[in-house]
């Protein structure tokens, strides 16, 4: 038998139980005592800590006019040491201006706005006296950050985040060079310089191909005759790269009014991944698949490249193509939609 005296069958003692009278003993501890800062106590120190937190604010003000300076400055050299100090100076100018609104705040937060805790009771949804509560709220806010009291503070943080944004409007517009209005922006994306007629060449020698030439599976990155010979070869070809391929005209979903747009199951599509831009360069021969290995979406070529898989937006543009005279593979027309990202105006 075993010793019972601490216990009993139906309760072996092994856990301690609250008695009669115990919850009482523990009471809500409530918030620890509150320890002031030196700038709570000291008016040197709060004026010391308003006086570095401007600072800051000014150090951001600083790095936006530095990347006005290099902006506008050091954009007119085709020097590769200048491009590399423009660059850098830009990269800087943006991080001090972020840096310094940023850790301008939380320095603010942590040496002069109020730091006390405090404990509310939950209560009953009453709308209007809610409202004339949150109101009150919002002018304790404001009262306490002592931004009203604290002029220095108030200005510094104005210009510093007045002066922030503007950087980012000037990389934006500075996307296009020709001075043209946002409307022809957009139009000049939704065509691209493929034209009736014009022969399908190998990227980047700018070899014409025959139908011939292109087998079942085999792929070809494809770009427009006389692409180098443009002013702007680059942005042209951004928009004007396809992906030639060729399948068995038995696998393929055609839609009305796209029967004329292959030849004997060679399609060109564009190369542009309909989510964010990236080249889509992945061809799965035995699954006919295209993949984008920017964020992994999926194009099915025997569906007019529906997306499967991923975050793209929808199916590849279909480039119309046919042969000349010669056997060559040529453009019947521009892509009858605008290429690339989701996020373009579109028609």
């Amino acid at each position: 038998m075993g010793d019972h005296s601490h216990g009993s069958p139906n309760d072996p003692g092994t856990v301690a139980k609250a008695g009669p009278g115990t919850l009482e003993a523990f009471q809500d501890p409530g918030l620890p005592p509150h320890r002031k800062r030196l700038a709570d106590v000291d008016p040197r120190a709060a004026k010391r800590a308003e006086r570095q937190v401007a600072l800051l604010f000014v150090i951001s003000i600083i790095g936006t006019l530095s990347f006005f300076i290099a902006y506008f400055g050091l954009g007119r050299s085709e020097s590769i040491a200048e491009i590399r100090t423009q660059n850098m100076m830009l990269g800087l100018g943006t991080a001090f201006a972020m840096l310094g609104i940023g850790v301008g705040i939380v320095h603010w937060a942590r040496a002069l706005m109020p730091d006390h805790e405090i404990a509310e009771s939950r209560h009953e949804i009453r709308p209007e006296k809610d409202r004339a509560d949150a109101e009150s709220m919002i002018g304790e806010i404001i009262e306490e950050t002592g931004i009203k009291r604290r002029p220095l503070i108030r200005n510094t943080l104005i210009g510093a985040i007045a002066l922030a944004p503007i950087p980012a409007i000037f990389m934006f517009r500075d996307l296009d060079r020709t001075g043209a209005t946002a409307g022809s922006i957009v139009e000049r994306l939704r065509h691209t310089m493929w034209d009736t007629g014009m022969k399908l060449t190998r990227d980047p020698s700018g070899t014409p191909i025959k139908a011939s030439d292109v087998q079942l599976g085999s792929a070809f990155h494809v770009i427009p005759e006389g692409l180098m010979d443009t002013e702007d070869p680059l942005n042209e070809k951004a928009k004007a790269v396809v992906l030639l391929m060729r399948l068995d005209p038995e696998k393929m979903t055609i839609s009305p009014g796209r029967e004329d747009w292959h030849y004997n199951g060679i399609v060109a599509y564009s190369k542009i991944c309909t989510h964010v831009g990236c080249p889509v360069a992945l061809y799965e021969q035995q699954t006919h698949h295209l993949l984008c290995p920017c964020h992994q979406s999926t194009f099915d070529l025997t569906q007019e490249c529906k997306v499967i898989f991923g975050p793209a937006g929808h199916a590849l543009p279909q480039l119309p193509i046919t042969v000349d005279s010669e056997g060559f593979l040529v453009a019947r027309s521009d892509f009858q939609e605008p290429v690339g990202p989701s996020y373009w105006e579109r028609g």
